[in-house]
């Protein structure tokens, strides 16, 4: 197993503006990488929760959670609960909380998750599974059995912004006929095979597997949908200048994050002439957030000690607050 390395570990944390009696969340927790200096960070009044849909993650991070391990701050500052990012406000709610100071949201997988035996990767034999929680829904190999030639390419389309899904949905659908497809390797070379007949020329270094792996992952765990759900509650979570931090690794998710912190950052235009009280003006602001500088991506340096990061965009904003909007 891979040790997994932490993207924009420090860029991050620094992007959070820790208070040290601050309380935070770690949405997607992986190896705790982003926690423990987030942890470090808090004095004895504050307080850190992490969440993770992937129990392997979860019961890493009780180990931390129980004293069983040790962070660099004392574990009673620490908890961890399993559930999507969707979930967040309802994790929080059972916890008692109803405002935080920030919230951080790694998109990226860990390299555990990419080693298991789990589905993802297209490098090694193992089974289609690709579920991010194992304890629910339909594996990639399930849903791979029914689904129709005409969705299956909308997913491999939409989700992977793969040329050549109309042909790779055909390849895949004339193999199942033949035999069910129930491993990463048999569904990687049906898709490898399908690319290299249409380009003479490979793109780069990138697998021709990597953007239908991509699109069938999204879809089975509703990568996008649980990313939109989360961005909303989160606003409302954050207390005046709080920050949101959001890492992702493809352009699909980044634009989510784009749209969503600049429609949050908008003002809404009142026409001219028309007598408002300031108050009644401050209904009709809609601001809430305020963007925080330009989208962040790692050094070179980071690049280089670890490939996993060549993709990584980081955005921040703010909380604006309720009685001065800035």
């Amino acid at each position: 197993m891979s040790e997994h390395i932490t993207v924009l570990l420090h860029e991050a944390v620094e992007a959070l503006a820790i208070k040290p009696d601050g309380v935070y969340v770690d949405g997607t927790y992986g190896r705790g990488g982003h926690s423990s200096l987030i942890l470090s960070r808090l004095n004895e009044g504050g307080r850190l929760i992490a969440i993770d849909r992937d129990w392997t993650a979860v019961e890493a991070g009780r180990k931390i959670e129980s004293g069983q391990e040790t962070l660099e701050r004392s574990s009673s500052s620490f908890c961890i609960r399993h559930g999507n990012i969707s979930q967040i406000q309802q994790i929080l709610l059972e916890l008692g909380v109803t405002r935080v100071d920030g919230i951080l949201l790694d998109l990226g997988m860990s390299s555990p998750q990419l080693d298991a035996a789990r589905g993802f990767s297209f490098r090694a034999e193992g089974p289609l599974d690709m579920r991010m929680d194992v304890s629910r829904g339909n594996t990639a190999a399930q849903w791979l059995e029914t689904v129709s030639e005409t969705d299956l390419e909308r997913v491999i389309k939409e989700y992977g912004e793969e040329r050549y899904a109309r042909s790779i949905a055909r390849a895949i659908v004339v193999a199942r006929a033949r035999q069910p497809i129930v491993t990463t390797l048999q569904l990687a070379e049906i898709v490898t095979a399908v690319v290299r007949a249409r380009e003479r020329k490979r793109e780069g270094k990138q697998s021709p597997a990597t953007r239908t792996f991509q699109a069938i992952r999204i879809f089975i765990n509703q990568e996008l949908e649980e990313l939109s759900l989360a961005l909303r509650q989160s606003v409302d979570l954050l207390n005046p200048e709080g920050r949101l931090v959001v890492i992702s690794f493809h352009s699909l998710e980044d634009r989510i994050v784009k749209r969503f912190m600049r429609a949050s950052a908008m003002l809404d235009r009142v026409p001219r002439g028309i007598p408002l009280r300031e108050a009644e003006l401050q209904q009709l602001n809609q601001q809430k957030l305020k963007v925080i500088g330009k989208a962040i991506r790692p050094k070179n340096e980071e690049v280089a000690a670890n490939m996993r990061a060549r993709s990584a965009v980081m955005r921040v904003a703010k909380r604006v607050s309720c009685d001065t909007n800035g």
